[in-house]
């Protein structure tokens, strides 16, 4: 495993952290299953773990705790995310900060996520939704920075709408935060145009998310592809979204390279990228912690490779489907 330097906080992060959706919230996870899968991953040198308490009600936070206590030798950094109030995502320009983080509510989560954690400490708290708009309006990063220095957390993060990187910009620059979660893969290569030269600029660690366009990256979903009731990837996964992901998916599989899987290209793209400070597969079983954590080891594509990937770089817009 390589680490990177989170940004300004200085912390050294494994370039493969862990994200913690699907084990808290989709079908198909098993608890046991999904704390080896979490130890695993941290025997082979991941210290990175992303939750969010919307992530099956602080289940995935819960999960984490029990880890970090199953590790009192080793430093793992942990981080989760608050809900908005209105409990809608993504934001939308109307939403106003009253409608999703005012002070109280954003005492109220960080709160109910220590609990669930059950230590006295979150290394990255961040909202789970932001407009920069809320700029304007003091009152949340100043809460933010209150329950910071009392020691709740140590470090203050965002996590930006689907398919919206530029509206994280303004608060990059404005200097209050430590840290940006945003969609960057071979499809959502539009980060680079604005808030990769923004973070650089301010030293602000960036988190990668959805390496693998919630599957359509991995190469096996098909125009056929079923999910559970109650699974999120129903709503997601409409007909004209799944139509044309699995389109994009099939024009990729040709460029990759022999001995070499479809996700494992996802992964080493989004490394080859140096202002990334980690990228957050969601893994709940062993074979998927393995593969992915050896990416890591195989470093950043070939430069011929990247200008093809290159060309495959798909702009979408928020809808209602989105989410």
């Amino acid at each position: 495993m390589k680490y990177r330097t989170f940004g300004r906080t200085g912390w050294k992060i494994s370039e493969i952290g862990y994200g913690t959706w699907g084990m808290g919230s989709w079908t198909g996870s098993d608890d046991e299953e999904s704390m080896k899968s979490l130890q695993l991953a941290v025997d082979l040198g991941c210290n990175f773990f992303d939750a969010a308490w919307a992530y099956g009600r602080g289940k995935s936070e819960d999960l984490i705790g029990q880890l970090v206590r199953a590790n009192p030798d080793k430093k793992l950094y942990t981080a989760t995310k608050m809900p908005p109030r209105n409990f809608k995502w993504p934001s939308k320009r109307e939403y106003t900060l009253e409608d999703c983080f005012p002070p109280d509510h954003i005492q109220e989560f960080v709160e109910r996520s220590l609990k669930n954690l059950g230590l006295d400490s979150y290394d990255l708290m961040q909202f789970h939704t932001w407009e920069d708009g809320w700029l304007e309006d003091e009152r949340g990063l100043k809460k933010m920075m209150e329950l910071k220095e009392q020691g709740l957390f140590h470090a203050i993060g965002i996590s930006v709408n689907r398919w919206e990187p530029w509206n994280g910009v303004r608060t990059v620059r404005s200097g209050l935060i430590d840290s940006v979660q945003v969609i960057y893969n071979i499809f959502d290569q539009n980060p680079e145009d604005e808030l990769f030269p923004a973070c650089r600029e301010m030293n602000v660690a960036l988190i990668a998310r959805v390496p693998f366009d919630e599957g359509t990256l991995t190469g096996k979903l098909t125009k056929d592809s079923t999910w559970p009731k109650g699974d999120w990837r129903n709503s997601y996964f409409v007909k004209e979204n799944l139509d044309s992901s699995v389109e994009h998916a099939d024009a990729l599989k040709p460029l990759v390279p022999e001995g070499m899987t479809m996700p494992e290209m996802a992964l080493r793209f989004i490394l080859s990228e140096p202002a990334i400070s980690t990228v957050i597969p969601g893994m709940r079983k062993d074979s998927h912690v393995r593969s992915n954590i050896s990416t890591s080891d195989a470093g950043p594509l070939s430069d011929a490779l990247l200008q093809e990937l290159r060309k495959h770089r798909w702009d979408r817009e928020p809808s209602e489907w989105s989410q």
